[in-house]
């Protein structure tokens, strides 16, 4: 992406060919836009219209429907923390809260240096070992806010 615009349609259309011709593609099209991008512009949804033959409210509901697709770029990190009942349970308010006044963000939101984005997942399936977190897809358990802020400054994203 550049200014806002594909940079090379014809890898969209590669992606977009892959997954129209399977049935059930447009989710996996989706996921591999996303892997391609880091994010699912919204410039392509008239594309992605056109390869599974559906409207654009179509793409667009099924789109942000999932949790798990970005609709804008992410920061060079990706937080994601377990907001299910379970690590609930287990204290995960306080550390969502340390992650949200450390970072001085919110769940979908970026820190003005693009370094970190936070996002809620409900259930990473690591119930057991509750509270938990995700920082760039790997999975973290038994999170505490000492912990989670150690982390965050380890990665560099505090000072």
């Amino acid at each position: 992406m550049e200014n806002g615009k594909v940079e090379r349609k014809d890898e969209l259309e590669g992606i977009l060919q892959t997954f129209a011709r399977q049935a059930n593609g447009l989710i996996p099209a989706f996921h591999a836009i996303q892997n391609r991008y880091g994010y699912v512009p919204k410039e392509c949804l008239p594309e992605v219209a056109r390869a599974f033959n559906l409207s654009q409210a179509d793409v667009y509901g099924v789109l942000t429907f999932y949790h798990e697709f970005r609709h804008e770029p992410a920061g060079r990190h990706v937080v994601s923390a377990c907001r299910a009942e379970a690590c609930q349970a287990n204290g995960s308010a306080t550390v969502i809260e340390r992650i949200r006044e450390r970072l001085g963000i919110d769940f979908g939101e970026t820190t003005p240096d693009d370094e970190v984005t936070l996002l809620p997942t409900y259930c990473f399936g690591n119930c057991a070992c509750g509270p938990s977190i995700a920082i760039d897809g790997k999975l973290y358990g038994r999170m505490s806010a000492e912990r989670v802020e150690r982390m965050l400054r380890g990665m560099g994203a505090l000072e």
